[in-house]
């Protein structure tokens, strides 16, 4: 499949593999009148009358191609389960993802409810976390104008995908509006790439469970983590993976592997669209879902085991072969699967079985990449390397990390009774220097009763919430009454100003740091 250019440039040639068509005209339905009557409808679909229609529990017409095959019904009860667990795993993700990697991908293998299909989706391709890396990145580009070549190839295609999904039967509708706000943001995100016909599907089914800037940071990470090089220009990434997914063919079933070279048949005949289109276009919808479940948490390796489970229950066994004599009956048996082969229970166990790992995928990538070099030369598109998984694309991008903050702290007076316990709050205490000189004084007849405790510390204890007022002057009258021999006293009284002064400064200062502390 040759990548969509502008009308000044080539256009995608309508040839075997290529994706200027569309699976739903291949599925039995209305006819293209018919079609055209669909998409003419609003995007309110109760306003327009398209609620009186039957629509599957995915948003399909029924009939098409999301009722296709017989679904997996779950019971309510075990949904409910499943919705808890999930539930927890997304609200504690780090600490799952961490230590509990395993029990996630079983969980994804099982299935994810689809109330947190889409919320779990932007958790394990690392969405989420480019999307708060990024925050008014999307807006910035959904309000830019974009480029002219690009914008009419993308307007074109838009009614082409899912128009038998309830989100897009409408021409110029909401589900068609955000496609493109969606792939226009794409094409200014990576102007080097452009648009790719084949990413149109793939930012539609990320619609259906999400907003436009969730969708568009999840397409972001599928192109660039999940399958990178699949949308450039040559589509050299394409052909790479499939020269690797025949060459492990020949391992999981030799009878289809020898057949197909015997035909002479080129891997990009039969596995452009599937791997290009992450079989959206390929399988029914439930089985959509559970591979898509099981891609965004463990890569690619999905996708080419889905592939691999295709083409041994189709091409086998010797009497699967009988019908394909030539390359035309061939390439025929591959497009027309058996809806035995594609049903969501058989798919999803044969793909969980299959011995594919990630280091078979990339031992194979380098030597595929060495043959290429040896007959083609270096590769012209420099992509990145590629993640398995979600457990590889955290730790390529950890998420921000929040600040420690101190907890905040109530600052209570030294002596203050804590909350909850009883008893009035205890006088200052005095020290031993002030109790000695308030002795003395009591023994030479001055004092009848014990020394009121300084100003200062009387501040002190309140938790000097404010500085203390000034005092009047007596009148000189009583001042000259005064007796002569209260030079003891004053002396006394000062010396205990100053300790007080003091106690307090130290009371100030430990508070202080136990409130750094804290």
């Amino acid at each position: 499949m040759a990548k969509s250019r502008g009308e000044n440039g080539p256009r995608a040639p309508a040839a075997e593999g290529s994706l200027s068509g569309t699976r739903e005209s291949l599925a039995p339905g209305p006819d293209a009148a018919a079609a055209d009557e669909l998409s003419s409808l609003g995007s309110d679909s109760e306003a327009n009358g398209f609620a009186e229609r039957r629509i599957d529990k995915f948003g399909f017409i029924v009939g098409s191609q999301g009722a296709e095959g017989a679904l997996e019904e779950v019971p309510l009860e075990v949904l409910r389960q499943r919705e808890s667990k999930w539930l927890d795993m997304l609200n504690n993700w780090d600490k799952w993802m961490a230590k509990k990697h395993k029990k996630i991908r079983l969980r994804c293998q099982k299935g994810i409810p689809p109330s947190l299909r889409g919320r779990a989706w932007q958790y394990l391709s690392g969405g989420k976390v480019k999307l708060q890396q990024n925050p008014g990145k999307f807006d910035e580009l959904d309000m830019s104008p974009g480029d002219p070549k690009w914008l009419d190839v993308i307007e074109r295609d838009l009614h082409r995908q899912f128009p038998f999904h309830e989100m897009f039967v409408s021409r110029g509708g909401h589900g068609q509006q955000d496609l493109f706000r969606v792939l226009k943001a794409y094409t200014l995100y990576r102007p080097e790439e452009g648009y790719c016909q084949a990413q149109a599907p793939i930012a539609a089914v990320l619609l259906m469970h999400m907003p436009a800037e969730q969708a568009f940071w999840c397409l972001v990470q599928i192109c660039e983590k999940y399958l990178p090089g699949y949308y450039s220009e040559k589509l050299e990434a394409i052909q790479l993976d499939g020269e690797i997914l025949f060459s492990l063919l020949q391992k999981v079933s030799p009878v289809a592997h020898k057949h197909l070279s015997r035909q002479k048949i080129d891997p990009l005949l039969y596995m452009t669209e599937w791997f290009m289109c992450a079989f959206a276009r390929t399988l029914p919808w439930s089985s959509v879902l559970r591979v898509w479940d099981m891609f965004f948490c463990e890569g690619v390796k999905i996708i080419f085991r889905v592939g691999l489970v295709l083409l041994k229950h189709a091409l086998g066994s010797p009497d699967k072969l009988k019908a394909c004599q030539g390359q035309y009956e061939t390439i025929e048996q591959l497009r027309s699967l058996s809806p035995k082969i594609m049903q969501e229970a058989f798919l999803v166990q044969e793909v969980v079985e299959l011995p594919v790992t990630e280091r078979q995928i990339e031992r194979e990538h380098l030597i595929q990449l060495r043959r290429w070099q040896e007959t083609r030369g270096e590769l012209q598109c420099c992509s990145p390397p590629r993640l398995h998984g979600a457990k590889a694309i955290l730790e390529a991008e950890p998420g921000p990390r929040p600040t420690l903050q101190p907890s905040p702290s109530i600052r209570l007076p030294p002596d203050a009774p804590l909350p909850g316990s009883k008893g009035k709050p205890k006088p200052p205490k005095q020290s031993q220097k002030e109790k000695e000189q308030w002795k003395q004084a009591k023994a030479s007849g001055q004092l009848d009763k014990p020394p009121v405790p300084s100003q200062a510390k009387v501040a002190a204890a309140a938790g000097d919430a404010c500085p203390p007022q000034d005092v009047p002057p007596k009148d000189p009258a009583h001042q000259d009454s005064a007796p002569q021999d209260s030079a003891p006293q004053d002396s006394a009284h000062h010396h205990s100003q100053d300790s007080a002064h003091h106690h307090s400064q130290e009371s100030l200062t430990s508070q202080e740091s136990e409130d750094t502390y804290l």
